[in-house]
């Protein structure tokens, strides 16, 4: 793959390649309402957006705000349908296939084949690796304050017209950055919004890599772990990290930084690791306890399909595969029996 992004805009925006994403955007959210209506009329609809798109007339939509409360208290942005296949395309084509060849090996979320299990075992690897070359070690867990609420978006735009040369593109993508009128912040709900914010890090990412020299770091968003051999290293890596997120990314570490010595294991995607086990924190088996709970009782009222449960369900419940708890394994046998039962897995 190049490593600029030229003249690219005009190839791939093609009917075919809009229909392609109309048709990823629509997966698990068939019922909606209002996929439903563009579905009805979709090749009109995919060549409005196509030529609206080609003269450079598309106008992004505004937002729809809401509020969750699961596992947090978080805004959700949400923006139009057809809003949300342009998004799907920029990521597919342009960002996807561009930026992730570029990202370290030992990033994750919202990646191909890097989900939480990747992480997970992944960071065990690596500290048993640790394990076998000093006895003792120390690790540095970062947790970056507000991450996607704090992301310059004049910085963003920046270090994607660094890689994207292309006038067109990066016209479509100030589109999507501006809508909301605000310097910071990327909408929580947008399809780009993950990867751009893995975009935004991998400048982290890169820093401690090429100019720290610290080999065995790991991030999954805005969760970052680093395994050094002393105290005093950990220390160093933490003031240069620091420093390179206010000055570089306007950004800073919260309150739950913290430096520690291996034997105590860390917190992780949902886990506590150390070389040997993989447990799941309490906190997890709560909320997987409380949304299995809800989603059993939606399915009994209709408010959601078979289908969407199952996927729903058989990844939380992969979830707990990795974790060396007899007791969760068992668990899991019993409530895949019993979601079987029910013929919803």
């Amino acid at each position: 793959m190049a490593k600029w992004i030229r003249n690219q805009y005009d190839k791939l925006l093609t009917y075919e390649n809009l229909m392609k994403a109309h048709k990823k955007s629509q997966k698990g959210k068939k019922l909606r309402k209002e996929v439903i209506m563009f579905s009805l009329k979709e090749e009109e609809y995919i060549r409005y957006l196509y030529q609206k798109l080609k003269t450079g007339t598309y106008v992004h939509s505004k937002y729809t705000s809401f509020k969750v409360y699961e596992p947090k208290e978080r805004t959700i942005e949400k923006a139009p349908y057809i809003d949300r296949i342009v998004h799907r395309w920029i990521v597919n084509n342009f960002l996807e296939p561009y930026y992730v060849p570029s990202f370290i090996k030992t990033t994750y979320a919202c990646i191909k084949d890097r989900g939480m299990h990747k992480a997970t075992l992944d960071l065990q690897a690596g500290m048993r690796k640790m394990k076998k070359s000093y006895r003792e070690y120390y690790i540095l867990k970062m947790d970056v304050k507000k991450f996607f609420n704090n992301i310059d978006k004049n910085i963003l735009y920046k270090i994607l017209q660094k890689r994207i040369k292309d006038k067109k593109l990066l016209w479509l993508i100030k589109q999507i950055l501006t809508v909301q009128k605000k310097k910071k912040g990327l909408e929580i709900g947008n399809y780009t919004s993950q990867t751009f914010a893995n975009i935004y890090l991998n400048e982290l990412d890169q820093y401690i890599v090429k100019k720290l020299k610290i080999k065995q770091v790991y991030r999954y968003m805005d969760d970052i772990i680093i395994l050094v051999k002393t105290k005093s290293e950990a220390k160093k890596a933490l003031n240069d990290i620091e420093k390179f997120l206010k000055e570089k990314l306007e950004l800073e570490l919260n309150d739950k930084t913290s430096i520690f010595k291996s034997k105590q294991g860390v917190n992780f995607c949902g886990y506590k690791i150390n070389e040997y086990r993989i447990k799941v924190r309490d906190k997890g088996k709560r909320r997987f306890k409380k949304k299995v709970k809800k989603l059993l009782n939606q399915i009994e009222e209709n408010n959601i399909s078979s289908k969407e449960a199952r996927k729903y369900l058989t990844g939380h419940i992969g979830y707990f595969s990795i974790a060396n708890t007899y007791e969760l394994k068992k668990r899991n046998i019993l409530l895949q029996e019993d979601l079987i039962s029910k013929k919803i897995i």
